[in-house]
């Protein structure tokens, strides 16, 4: 049983907010789509709702209310804003330095922003997670091919470090192979990380595949608004990359389409595994 009435769905790009907009159709459930622009994906256009800038808070605000969201998911990646040429309605003027206060110390300070201004509107805030009920990434072997001991050591010393860059609002995903930090999450998104892992291999001539790819919430994360998610394109990447698989947080990421991920894996020969407390342990 959900706990609202109607949902507003903040969506950036990718396949998420598509997913949570169809998830929530196909269950008789009524929502609204604010389509982030710059950001949100053209397959949202033909669904029900608006089009607004990252700086129109309080145009925003009014059409939940319009539409009688009681509840909001953000859900999908949202470019980061030149602030200087950024164009805001009275609300986000207002907002404005606390704003660009909070986008100097990073993207978890900024969203943090954005939900505690939603909140106090009165709209309950909740994750993708409970949005569309089947996303978290279980634990264990999801597809045919399981990480070896190697395997778990570059799991370990991945996970290890972004947990330890946390504090500095880096990025979720890190790559390591045979020990050796191959990439860290910045800026450019995973998929962009995975670009470059891709011509690192073609420099080094690729042989045998090599290396895992993690994905797990930093620590102190606002997890309603900002859980690593995969999803086929990132198995894609990673077979392009030579990476032997792909390792998320069990519970704390979110898989899109697991269907379509465990067969793309499955055929690239890559493992995709949810790992636990347990896991990181030392053997």
């Amino acid at each position: 049983m959900v706990r609202w009435r109607k949902l507003g769905i903040l969506a950036g790009g990718g396949a998420l907010p598509e997913c949570i907009a169809s998830s929530c159709a196909e269950r008789a459930e009524a929502f609204h789509i604010i389509r982030i622009i710059g950001s949100a994906g053209p397959s949202l256009e033909a669904l029900p709702g608006d089009d607004c800038g990252i700086g129109e808070i309080g145009k925003i605000l009014r059409i939940l209310k319009a539409e009688n969201c009681d509840a909001v998911v953000f859900a999908g990646t949202v470019k980061r804003p030149n602030f200087a040429a950024l164009k805001a309605d009275w609300r986000g003027a207002a907002l404005m330095p606390k704003i660009i206060s909070a986008a100097a110390k990073g993207d978890g300070a900024l969203l943090g922003v954005l939900v505690d201004t939603v909140e106090a509107d009165g709209f309950l805030v909740v994750g993708a997670d409970e949005a569309m009920q089947g996303l978290e990434a279980p634990p264990g072997a999801l597809g045919a091919h399981h990480p070896d001991e190697k395997d778990f050591r570059d799991m370990r010393k991945a996970a290890a470090l972004i947990n330890a860059l946390g504090p500095f609002d880096v990025g979720q995903a890190a790559v390591v192979a045979d020990g050796l930090v191959i990439a860290i999450e910045a800026a450019e998104g995973t998929d962009g990380m995975l670009r470059r892992c891709t011509e690192l291999a073609d420099a080094n001539e690729r042989g045998a595949r090599v290396g895992t790819l993690v994905k797990r919430p930093k620590p102190g994360q606002e997890l309603r608004v900002d859980l690593p998610v995969i999803g086929p394109e990132t198995i894609r990447r990673a077979d392009r990359a030579g990476l032997r698989g792909v390792a998320v947080e069990a519970g704390f990421a979110l898989i899109i389409d697991r269907e379509e991920v465990v067969h793309c894996a499955d055929k690239a020969g890559l493992f995709v595994y949810g790992f636990s407390d347990t896991d990181m342990r030392e053997p």
